[in-house]
């Protein structure tokens, strides 16, 4: 009998602010994964400090430890969901900021191939959606296979102040993409 190899996938937020509807969005989103059958890594940005990305800096001391070991990370996952807001209708600076490191050297980038889901509670319907939007167009040279149906944009208001898995719409949602994400790996 054929065993069948077990979806590798990484779940992160792209913000760390305390109290995080998206910290909180990811650690449903890894929960309903490793029900569905996926080992699941989750971290926190918090934990992988790194500098602004400046090409000089670059050239001059080389890429900064932490941005290696999100890479490696990255490498060693065959797939990726992120939870992030939006920050004036586009990607959080904390988020954007990984993204460049992670592209890093260009053409090499640590998503080539894998699946991406990018979901995330935000103030305002749209605000999500145009930030996911610029969060998938950022991480293009990367490379991620863009799937469907891999997006879910939630205004914060909908949740009145309580956890997301307390929606059954969200939390429905939310097992609906885990599902398409698991099975694209």
């Amino acid at each position: 009998e054929l065993l069948m190899s077990v979806p590798k996938i990484l779940v992160f937020a792209g913000s760390i602010r305390s109290g995080s509807f998206n910290a909180r969005l990811a650690a449903l989103a890894a929960k309903e994964l490793a029900l569905a059958g996926a080992d699941v890594t989750r971290i926190s940005l918090e934990d992988y400090p790194l500098p602004l990305y400046d090409g000089d800096d670059e050239q001059e001391t080389g890429v900064p430890a932490n941005a290696a070991k999100l890479k490696a990370m990255l490498a060693a996952h065959r797939g990726v969901f992120i939870a992030s807001p939006e920050y004036n209708a586009s990607v959080t600076p904390l988020l954007k900021n990984a993204i460049d490191w992670l592209s890093r050297p260009y053409g090499e980038g640590a998503l080539k191939g894998k699946p991406l889901a990018v979901v995330g509670a935000s103030l305002g319907q749209y605000g999500g959606v145009w930030a996911h939007d610029e969060t998938r167009k950022s991480f293009g040279i990367a490379g991620p296979r863009v799937v469907e149906g891999l997006d879910l944009s939630v205004p914060t208001n909908s949740l009145d102040g309580k956890h997301p898995r307390e929606n059954t719409e969200v939390a429905a949602r939310l097992r609906d993409i885990v599902g398409k994400l698991a099975a694209e790996i």
